[in-house]
């Protein structure tokens, strides 16, 4: 089993992010240039919903339907969350904010 570093956070935590890690070490999280980095589920789905085109994998020892339950987490997720701020522009919000937006 992969657990997170022993002084704290996992690799897809960003810098700047304040929360801790939820978990052990779960998924792996890649960029539309295939560069990843694996997580909790926590900051896996915040990571992914930072990224544009970005996808998630379940690693091997993970519970079924992992990288599910963190795609869908991360739809709801505005990019960068932990900043502050006013947020109008499509890319500053959640998948599912931008859907409802959306003419129908």
């Amino acid at each position: 089993m992969s657990v997170p570093p022993a002084g704290g956070r996992c690799p897809a935590a960003h810098p700047d992010d304040p929360t801790p890690c939820v978990g052990e070490v779960v998924v792996t999280v890649l960029d539309r240039f295939n560069r990843g980095a694996d997580g909790c589920e926590h900051h896996g789905a915040r990571l992914l919903a930072s990224l544009d085109g970005g996808r998630v994998y379940a690693l091997p020892h993970a519970a079924p339907c992992t990288a599910i339950r963190v795609f869908k987490a991360a739809a709801g997720i505005r990019p960068f969350c932990w900043l502050d701020g006013p947020r109008a522009e499509p890319s500053q919000l959640s998948e599912i904010e931008n859907r409802a937006r959306r003419p129908r």
